[in-house]
């Protein structure tokens, strides 16, 4: 499959050229353009059970679309991501990377998805029960609100529960306040998700809730 990423870093779309016989899955709703050729299927995410506990304890949707080119020739589709931000493509070669509500945008290849459990202090924090979880070998496109950072840790680290976009799932996760309960709520912090492991974590600059949080006061 080859694809080309666009219009970076604010406004990136993805550009995918299947040739025949190539398929992609893709988050429902983030196909923006493609070629009348092309048949698309919709079906559960990773299975019934699956596709559930993502849709109910995670914040997802129930279901994903499957863009197949049946042709003897390439065809063409475009996808993007309901925020304004970057995008970008993982390889993934035998590891696998869990990823937050609202970052999948799809997968190809080998990649198997599914869902991990994040526990109930993932939860409480607003981020939902369970996470994407992909492994196999293929490619992972994922977006973020605002730019893209690629963080090695190895060790404990720190991020703010909603700038954090996904991590290896070797590494584990914690979420808690940011420090003591009147400090938590007085600097405006709030949650926050510990990390710790050896591994690659990836951070969105930007807050959705963040700007829910400015913009709230001025629309009434």
């Amino acid at each position: 499959m080859k694809y080309d990423i666009r219009y970076r870093p604010a406004f990136a779309a993805i550009f995918v050229t299947l040739e025949p016989k190539e398929r992609i899955t893709a988050e429902a709703g983030a196909m923006v353009s493609m070629d009348a050729g092309i048949t698309m299927t919709t079906e559960f995410s990773g299975g019934l059970i699956p596709a559930l506990m993502r849709k109910f304890f995670g914040g997802e949707s129930l279901f994903v679309n499957v863009f197949h080119n049946k042709t003897n020739r390439p065809l063409n589709l475009v996808l993007t991501q309901s925020v304004i931000g970057d995008v970008e493509a993982l390889k993934l070669e035998g590891k696998s990377i869990c990823l937050e509500a609202g970052a999948y945008i799809a997968h190809a290849g080998g990649v198997k998805m599914g869902v991990k459990w994040a526990g109930f202090a993932s939860w409480f924090a607003g981020e939902g029960l369970f996470k994407l979880q992909f492994s196999g070998k293929g490619r992972v496109l994922f977006g973020g609100y605002g730019g893209i950072t690629h963080k090695e840790i190895n060790g404990e680290f720190i991020v703010d529960s909603s700038h954090l976009l996904g991590y290896d799932s070797n590494i584990k996760l914690n979420v808690g306040l940011s420090g003591g309960l009147l400090s938590s709520v007085t600097s405006g912090e709030g949650f926050v998700t510990r990390l710790k492991g050896r591994g690659t974590v990836l951070i969105q600059s930007r807050s959705v809730s963040g700007l829910v949080g400015f913009l709230r006061p001025k629309v009434r």
